[in-house]
């Protein structure tokens, strides 16, 4: 994962090597520029001479001078083969529902490019060009939420990103609904692109959409896995756990990588704590239940899995997708590269695994707000437990959450249906487990700014006992935004603010000025 430094990319080339969760980030989310690499240009140049001359002989070749999907032996007669290539991109362009995130669109359209700038493509430099003008210029394609399927590439959402290249189709406007692209072509200063031989084929033919999701969901995953570490450890104070189970030794002799890093965040955060040390010999001290003694094992299980996730991730970043490819001897075959069950399956297990991440986040919080089981707390941690209800429903919402999770977990990757008159007859449902892993991170975000808010107010009532520098350091940000402990107040307000504390990456931030940076 790229560290604080290398999120600071203002600049991106396109077609000078592969690209990074860094450079996705700094274009799908900051705007930064982009510009096409010298010798992508000469690729993509040599291969269009063999697009040109397959597009001129007799031997069909898919989608050049053939029809699509089942469509496949359907001759296209010579003068019509340019118009095949727009007829495509307005017939794809089917989408329905609202529009996809700005900063997944920009991402598909960026990883779009850097596929077809490797020169496996045989499109015309000029195409790859007018893709990252767009971004430049800041126009950003409507694209409607349902319509792919993750298997022959997200062939609606790119259409829909693609067909404004051409003048057609819309932009995403000022109101958030969509406006006429060729008014935002004109307003940039944009020629409307005349696709050529095989063009509009390779526009759609990508698994981007899903990729874009991907990179930017380990991105989010990565940091609210280290937040769930720095979270976790206000609860373990709050509740008077011990530290005893996150020492080194004890995760040496169960060797997975992510639960060391856990085990390692927690007793860096929470060493020389005096609330820890307060109670180190009291008799509740001897064993913690799992939801504070095994946050290791489970949220370093789920580190595990996001390090295949991006290793997945990062293989698709490296690949030339696309059908038919053009291969450096000249010879134009067609292939199954565009399919996403890799990006799928590495979705759905990521949704799997935040999902229960934010299960044993609300654990916490149930005890936290449950006088039997928060060693000395008052109830739901109200001063005046009966006159005041104190944190009681932000639980239910924790619970609420969870559910949703535990919905979006379920695998999208095994639920094909066919297409395409059985040409297409098992789909990998990629754009799904994308979009479902999305919002289950968002879940996350939530289910970790009730319990930091939870965690906050145990913190409060243990006074005047003191936290570790790093979740005092914690305490102290939400106290700037958030009052503590009194009675009972408007909630979804301070709720929202610790979301955001959250999503932003603030939270964390506060954490690690105080005790270096979390693993």
């Amino acid at each position: 994962m790229p560290s604080d430094e290398e999120r600071g990319v203002t600049r991106v080339v396109v077609g000078a090597g592969d690209l990074t969760f860094a450079d996705v980030e700094a274009v799908a989310r900051a705007g930064a520029a982009v510009e096409l690499a010298a010798d992508a240009v000469e690729r993509m140049a040599r291969s269009r001479v063999h697009v040109e001359a397959a597009a001129r002989g007799g031997r069909p070749v898919y989608g050049v001078n053939t029809g699509f999907g089942a469509l496949a032996n359907t001759r296209i007669p010579a003068g019509a083969r340019a118009l095949l290539q727009q007829s495509l991109l307005r017939s794809h362009a089917a989408g329905m529902g609202p529009p996809v995130a700005r900063e997944v669109v920009r991402g598909m359209l960026l990883l779009r490019a850097a596929a077809l700038a490797r020169g496996y493509s045989g499109v015309r430099p000029l195409v790859v060009q007018r893709l990252l003008d767009l971004l430049n210029a800041g126009i950003t394609p409507y694209v409607p939420f349902h319509g792919s399927l993750g298997a022959s590439g997200d062939l609606v959402p790119l259409a829909h990103a693609c067909l404004c290249l051409t003048g057609e189709g819309w932009v995403l406007g000022e109101d958030g609904g969509p406006a006429p692209a060729a008014d935002a072509l004109t307003r940039a200063g944009l020629e409307p692109l005349r696709l050529e031989a095989k063009e509009g084929l390779s526009l759609l033919n990508g698994t981007e959409g899903m990729l874009a999701m991907l990179v930017l969901a380990c991105l989010d995953a990565e940091r609210l896995f280290r937040t769930a570490d720095a979270v976790c450890a206000m609860s373990v104070e709050a509740l008077l756990g011990t530290d005893r189970p996150f020492q080194p030794e004890l995760h040496e002799l169960r060797p997975h990588p992510g639960q060391a890093r856990s085990a390692a965040n927690l007793a860096r955060l929470l060493a020389g704590s005096p609330i820890v040390a307060s109670h180190r010999q009291s008799e509740h001290a001897v064993q913690d239940a799992y939801s504070l003694r095994c946050h290791p094992q489970v949220v370093g299980a789920a580190r595990d899995v996001l390090d295949f996730a991006a290793t997945v991730a990062r293989r698709e970043l490296a690949a030339a997708v696309d059908n038919p490819v053009v291969l450096p001897d000249g010879r134009l075959e067609s292939t199954g590269n565009f399919h996403g069950q890799a990006l799928a399956f590495a979705c759905d297990f990521l949704a799997i695994a935040a999902a229960q991440v934010g299960a044993i986040a609300e654990r916490r919080v149930d005890r936290l707000l449950d006088a039997t089981r928060s060693q000395g707390l008052p109830a739901f941690l109200a001063p005046q437990p009966g006159v005041n209800s104190g944190l009681m429903m932000a639980q239910y919402t924790a619970v609420a959450l969870v559910a949703d999770s535990r919905r979006l977990a379920v695998p999208a990757s095994v639920d094909s249906l066919p297409t395409s008159g059985l040409q297409e007859d098992l789909n990998s449902m990629g754009w799904s487990a994308a979009c479902k892993l999305r919002e289950t991170l968002t879940n996350l975000a939530r289910l970790l700014a009730v319990e930091a808010v939870c965690a906050a107010h145990g913190l409060d009532l243990r006074a005047p006992m003191q936290p570790a520098p790093g979740t005092g350091a914690m305490r102290d940000l939400l106290r700037t935004r958030i009052p503590g402990p009194g009675p009972d107040r408007f909630l979804a307000p301070d709720l929202a603010v610790a979301a955001e504390l959250i999503q932003s990456g603030a939270l964390l931030r506060a954490a690690e000025a105080a005790v270096g940076p979390l693993l």
